[in-house]
């Protein structure tokens, strides 16, 4: 099977400190990865290093979801995809929104509830609205590798499920470091769980229960 990402004894650093060290992890293109462990733990540093390694090919929902609270919500998400069109044709929607780039954006909007709050300032959303924005910019995207960070930590269960099932299938590969052991279980193939610095459990998500990650939370 082919990687999405390979690393062999890596050493990954976040502001000069060594969070993970000489650590070996193969992620194969397919696959929905759930990353466990406490904050701190080093999920956010190697998915960070992960997106910098393919940033051409991967979509990243970042933890603090980078989102410009002076745009409307069509703005922000229309900002996933600056790269594939020419600055003119930017600055354009910008000024005077495209009509075809507009129903993109909405059909995005309308499974994650946000249509009405198309040309919204995204500053006025409340904290869930604003990560569902974050998830639409990613999907808008439209790359095969998914990485979020605590993407659904803002949602309600039934909301979260809902995101959960779009990116899942969304995306080929979905990469995602999560705090719900119930939903990494339930829409995971995978399960990576990280403790003081180490991988300490890498399983297929079937072969587990919450009861055997609980130790990834405690002291």
């Amino acid at each position: 099977m082919a990687y999405a990402f390979e690393l062999n004894a890596a050493t990954l650093r976040y502001r000069d400190v060594d969070v993970l060290a000489n650590i070996s992890l193969s992620l194969n293109k397919g696959e929905h990865v759930a990353l466990l462990g406490k904050s701190g733990a080093g999920k956010s540093t190697l998915l960070n290093h992960l997106y910098q390694e393919q940033r051409k090919d991967c979509a990243l929902i970042p933890q603090n979801m980078a989102l410009v609270d002076a745009l409307s919500v069509f703005h922000n998400v229309y900002m996933g995809r600056l790269n594939a069109y020419k600055t003119g044709y930017n600055l354009l929607n910008l000024v005077w929104p495209q009509k075809k780039v507009v129903e993109k954006v909405r059909q995005i909007l309308q499974p994650l509830g946000l249509v009405e709050k198309l040309f919204s300032a995204t500053g006025e959303l409340s904290g869930g609205q604003k990560q569902r924005v974050a998830i639409a910019r990613a999907i808008f995207q439209g790359n095969k590798i998914l990485l979020g960070d605590e993407p659904i930590s803002a949602l309600d269960n039934v909301v979260a499920r809902k995101v959960m099932q779009l990116l899942h299938a969304q995306h080929e590969t979905v990469i995602l470091a999560m705090h719900d052991v119930e939903m990494a279980l339930c829409f995971a193939d995978r399960i990576i769980g990280i403790k003081n610095g180490d991988i300490v459990i890498d399983r297929p998500a079937t072969q587990l229960s919450a009861s055997d990650l609980q130790f990834l939370y405690e002291s």
